[in-house]
């Protein structure tokens, strides 16, 4: 495995790991690595720093007496950051608030926005593909930074 430092023509940064540099490479060229903060998939390496260890000083150093483990303050499964705690806030709207049309996400939107369904707020799934087709068709949508609960573990 291998982490890169990624950057997006919106100059957003952000990590990801891949199998090895050519699996990054790969996917690359076939336009699926996009950008963890606004899809973008002009995605490119940014300049990182290595993570190299310096053995000879870990050598000499004594090791450190082991610390006794502390409780932990939170459950594993809740938000640790405050950027967590407003995904999850947002998640939980907009689950609470819409409708999950799933695979047939593409279709319903559709139709709403033609105006053979009725408009209201829904959720689902789409290809990258069909999303940009909807968007090109003035269908407003927009992704969502979560998966649904059905397919989040």
């Amino acid at each position: 495995m291998i982490q890169f430092t990624l950057k997006c023509d919106q100059d957003h940064r952000f990590d990801s790991w891949f199998q090895s540099a050519s699996a990054f490479d790969k996917l690359h060229a076939a336009g699926m690595v996009a950008c963890a903060v606004c899809g973008s998939t002009h995605v490119e390496k940014a300049l990182m720093a290595p993570s190299v260890r310096d053995s000879r000083r870990k050598a000499k150093e004594a090791p450190a007496a082991p610390e006794k483990a502390q409780p932990r303050e939170r459950p594993l499964s809740a938000p640790a950051s405050p950027a967590e705690q407003a995904m999850a806030e947002l998640k939980r709207q907009i689950e609470k608030n819409s409708e999950y049309v799933g695979v047939n996400f593409v279709r319903e939107a559709r139709q709403m926005h033609e105006g053979s369904a009725p408009e209201r707020s829904i959720y689902g799934e789409a290809k990258p593909e069909e999303a940009r087709k909807l968007i090109e068709e003035g269908v407003p949508v927009t992704p969502l930074p979560f998966l649904p609960n059905r397919k989040s573990n």
